[in-house]
């Protein structure tokens, strides 16, 4: 199952040092700094639904100056 990740981080955080963890971070495939109304997407992967949650919940959020997520699971692959 995939899913992307609309990322928002706090005002003067790092965004290449939460890039670098997120791309570090099992489950997590791409992240890239984009332009628009948040400041990351980011690809993830996980056998289930139950393991898209619990990458964005446990691991995503956990990352320092990551302020607020957005999740699209994708309905096709």
């Amino acid at each position: 199952m995939k899913a992307f990740v609309e990322i928002k981080i706090e005002t003067g955080a790092n965004i290449e040092r939460i890039i670098q963890l997120l791309r570090s971070t099992e489950g997590v495939k791409e992240a890239f700094a984009v332009t628009g109304h948040t400041d990351i997407i980011a690809s993830i992967e996980a056998s289930d639904l139950k393991g898209i949650a619990d990458i964005v919940t446990q691991k995503i959020h956990a990352i320092k100056g990551i302020e607020d997520t957005e999740t699209m699971v994708c309905v096709e692959d």
